[in-house]
């Protein structure tokens, strides 16, 4: 995210969740070494340090493991979280009904009520990869994160395109009031080609 010569803001943590083979571990060390790893499933996690904009606080990010039997342990990392990242692989559709059910199962939990989320659909380098407007109706996102700032980038962590931006996307949700993110973010999707129709269904 860029070294900054100023001092280093306080950190705030932030958990990067979603399903095994989504990609968890690889973006991450995309983004902060931009270096392509070969990554085994994460037993555990890994935790990596990040620099935003000097306006926002720098980002502890961690990486929990995603196959079936981490997902219990999940839970034990939500207290002091100031951000959610969800990792959605959106080239592999016939596991989204799976990475819906734990999405909705993670935002039901007390200790992360209000809390920003950004839902990173990875994988767009695949060709039928679905679009994060489909995403958004599959996934059920304006059920979901009703109540909480929230938005849905498109990324990839092989080629790195959109990491940067949906990282610093979490940064500004945790700094800034719902209101005015929710209208950051119609105007957004309006810029990314979205129709009157999806925006309704996503944010009314």
């Amino acid at each position: 995210m860029g070294i900054q010569g100023s001092k280093i803001p306080k950190q705030a943590q932030v958990l990067m969740l979603g399903l095994d083979g989504s990609g968890k571990t690889t973006l991450l060390y995309k983004l902060k070494y931009n270096e392509s790893v070969i990554t085994v499933p994460t037993v555990g996690f890994n935790v990596e340090p990040l620099e935003t904009d000097r306006s926002s606080p720098g980002l502890t990010v961690w990486d929990i493991g995603g196959q079936k039997k981490m997902r219990p342990h999940w839970k034990h990392h939500y207290t002091d979280t100031a951000g959610l990242v969800f990792v959605v692989d959106s080239w592999d559709q016939k596991r989204l009904d799976e990475a819906r059910k734990e999405l909705h199962r993670v935002m039901r939990y007390e200790s992360l009520k209000g809390v920003p989320v950004v839902i990173l659909a990875n994988k767009q380098d695949l060709h039928g990869a679905l679009s994060p407007e489909a995403l958004c109706l599959k996934l059920d996102l304006r059920t979901v994160c009703e109540g909480r700032a929230w938005f849905i980038q498109p990324c990839s962590a092989i080629t790195g395109i959109g990491l940067e931006e949906g990282f610093r996307r979490i940064a500004y949700l945790m700094k800034t009031p719902l209101k005015q993110t929710q209208e950051d973010i119609k105007v957004k999707m309006r810029s990314k080609g979205f129709s009157l129709t999806a925006l309704k269904k996503v944010l009314l």
